[in-house]
Formats: structure tokens, sequence, C-alpha cells
């Protein structure tokens, strides 16, 4: 059984451990759900975190309006990372717009012009970065470390969340009125590009909608990928 406020006071302590130790350091923010609960922590917190997404140009209309209400609701703006343009051409002309669907190297392809490249960027000169996965998100993230070394990026890596049940996100979303992605609301627990996102139907797991079809030991898009494997180095034991 998840217990909501020891896993907050323990968010908590990691943020501050990482403002106290690996300055400067930069928060992923996906704006989904998980996300916005770590945004709501850092800002109102005021937090030395800067905190940046990835426009891949494949959003959904209500993921991209989510830049502007964090804006209204907090007064603080987040950086947009984008493709390189004549990257994402030559995919085009090579694979086709939606050649993603072909096979799972195509689809690797386009998550690393849209999502890699411009994380590579958005990491440059940065001690550690965060993001707001979770153990219960997926298989391929059952074994999530709170901490781990990012060795693809050379930098410390934290997964405050990584204990964070489903109930915990919500609860803290609603008990602190954070604003969050509509989608949440239509069946999209877990929300990425728009067409490698579907809504989920009753009974199926939470990333069930995320490059449907695909087996799911296949479902991750690379940002969390160090030579094709999930990283998984040491916990938090040392706080």
């Amino acid at each position: 059984m998840s217990n909501f406020h020891a896993n907050l006071a323990l968010t908590k302590t990691v943020l501050n451990h990482i403002t106290d130790s690996y300055l400067p350091a930069v928060f992923a923010s996906s704006l989904a759900a998980e996300d916005m609960v770590l945004t709501d922590l850092i800002l109102k917190g005021q937090l030395p975190i800067s905190i940046f997404t990835l426009d891949t140009g494949r959003l959904h209309t209500e993921t991209l309006e989510m830049v502007a209400r964090i804006r209204e609701t907090y007064g603080a703006d987040i950086s947009v990372y984008a493709p390189s343009a004549e990257s994402v051409s030559a995919y085009i002309r090579q694979h086709g717009m939606n050649g993603f669907y072909d096979s799972v190297d195509a689809r690797k392809e386009c998550c690393r012009i849209r999502k890699v490249l411009p994380l590579q960027r958005a990491l440059t000169g940065s001690k550690a970065w965060i993001t707001g996965q979770r153990r219960l998100q997926a298989a391929t993230r059952a074994e999530l470390a709170v901490q781990e070394f990012d060795t693809a990026h050379g930098i410390a890596k934290f997964n405050p969340l990584a204990d964070w049940s489903a109930e915990d996100i919500w609860q803290y979303l609603r008990t602190n009125s954070v604003p969050y992605n509509p989608l949440h609301d239509h069946g999209y627990p877990s929300i990425g590009c728009e067409p490698c996102t579907r809504a989920i139907q009753p009974g199926e797991s939470i990333r069930a909608g995320r490059w449907w079809w695909e087996e799911p030991g296949t479902k991750e898009c690379g940002l969390h990928l160090v030579d094709g494997k999930l990283v998984r180095t040491r916990h938090m034991k040392q706080l």
C-alpha cells in the first residue's frame, strides 16, 4: 500500500539534495500529471531548478497548452526545445510522415530525432537532470532507482517520484489545485505524441496507449536508455 505522506517527504528530500549538491540541475517535463507534481513542488518551493519540455512537433494541442497554463498559474516560463527542422525533413523524406508505424527501428529513429537529440541540447551544462518516472508506470521501469548516473550524458539523474502510485499523483494534484492536461480525463493516463498515443480501455495497463502497435518490451522512446537499456544504478539510501 502506498504511503502518500512518506513518499511526498522523500521527494522533497530528494529535491533539496539536488539543490544542495547538484546545481545546475534541470527538470525534463512531459507536461503530464506526474511532471505537474514536480513542477508544483519546484515552482512553489522556489527551488533553483530550471524546467524544460520537448516540443516534438507532433504533440496534442492540449499538451502544448500546458506551457501557457503553467505561466498563468505560477507566473513562470519553462524552456521549450524542438527538433532540428533539417533532421525532421530528412526523416520524412526517407520514411514518410508516419513511417514510425512501419517498424520499431523507424519509430525509434523518429523518437531519436524529435526527443533524444533535443534532450541532449537541453541537458548541456547541467550536473543533474530530473524526471517524473515511476516504477508502476510500466514493466520496463519496475526497477527504477531514485538516483542514477546517466552515462550517456555524463550527469546524475533523479526520479523523485519513483515510489509514487497513480493515486498518490492524483491526491497531490487535487489537494493542491495543480493544473493538469485535460487528456487525462479522457482515458489518457500516459501522454506522448498524438499519433503514437491513444486512450486506453478498462483493464489495460497505463502505458498500453503508448506505441500500442508494439510489444510491451520496446515501449521506451530512448530518453531513458543507455546502450539500449534502462539505467538502473543506486537508490537514495545515502540520504
